[in-house]
């Protein structure tokens, strides 16, 4: 059975996972008290519906507990967001997804029971500031406050050397999880492994021991 969605909010952000989810051919309700917002995207979404998600009468009467996860994607306004994820998780929706404005906003949404909380704005800067910052840096994914996953490309300074000659994991405490070679990818490499350049290792760490090795590898 296909899994059915529902888009709270249609901003930019809303607006692009509708579409997204559309281009996946999965059922989506989008969901937006402005009026001209749910019209823009009446024919991309399977149903575009006008309503008040902070009315827990409104959203019990969209059968909203039915709906496989609801992405609650509301811009500005912290209350209508707080109150909306609260009302899904006590009619039972068994995944809320939640955008924060800001860390406050995000304790808020974890405390009231949001099983995945989102930054995008923030997680979009941190990436490109990655990239811009660090030639080597190709992405750079945050798992949670202080972990993070990063691809790195292999420079000079690391080509010919083996994992075991570097040890990464000893010297910064970063685990390498992955290499990718043209487009082969080796999941836990040997240790003997040498590197070459243009490898690409995708590495999991603390956010202070990738940032410290990145510095070291920018110099």
């Amino acid at each position: 059975m296909d899994k059915e969605y529902v888009v709270i909010g249609l901003g930019r952000f809303g607006g692009s996972i509708v579409r997204e989810l559309n281009a996946l051919d999965m059922d989506v309700m989008a969901i937006d008290s402005d009026e001209n917002r749910v019209n823009e995207y009446s024919d991309i979404a399977t149903h575009a519906v006008v309503a008040d998600t902070t009315d827990e009468a409104v959203m019990k009467s969209l059968g909203i507990r039915n709906f496989d996860h609801v992405i609650v994607a509301i811009g500005e306004n912290i209350q209508a967001s707080t109150l909306t994820t609260l009302i899904l998780k006590e009619l039972g929706v068994k995944k809320v997804t939640a955008k924060a404005q800001n860390d406050y906003h995000a304790k808020i949404l974890n405390k009231i029971g949001a099983d995945t909380v989102v930054h995008p704005e923030r997680d979009m800067g941190r990436r490109i500031a990655h990239n811009v910052a660090s030639g080597t840096v190709l992405d750079y994914l945050e798992l949670s406050d202080e972990h993070s996953i990063i691809e790195m490309r292999v420079m000079e300074k690391l080509a010919g050397r083996s994992l075991v000659e570097l040890d990464i994991r000893a010297n910064y405490g970063i685990n390498i999880i992955a290499i990718k070679r043209g487009k082969e990818i080796i999941v836990a490499p040997d240790p003997d492994m040498v590197l070459e350049f243009d490898d690409i290792l995708i590495m999991i760490g603390h956010d202070n021991d990738l940032t410290r090795y990145e510095k070291k590898m920018a110099h």
